[in-house]
């Protein structure tokens, strides 16, 4: 796990993740994954493309959850 990565989901963050809480999660993801903390210019579409997808992924997962005592599901 990526140290920078952090736990999006209650009881860590009071209130629902953002999209830009999400988004640099899986940016984070993506970089660490690839090795490329910048990738190259030849290298750049499919990186934004793993970038959107992980957070498409991480926001579904987030959404679908049942957070024992929260007595809500989240929404996403």
């Amino acid at each position: 796990m990526c140290r920078s990565i952090k736990t999006l989901r209650p009881p860590a963050l009071p209130e629902e993740a953002t999209q830009e809480e999400i988004r640099a999660a899986a940016l984070q993801y993506v970089r660490k994954v690839s090795g490329f903390r910048t990738p190259a210019a030849h290298n750049q579409e499919v990186f934004d493309r793993a970038v959107e997808a992980v957070a498409a992924a991480t926001a579904d997962l987030l959404a679908g959850l049942e957070v024992r005592g929260a007595g809500v599901r989240r929404a996403g």
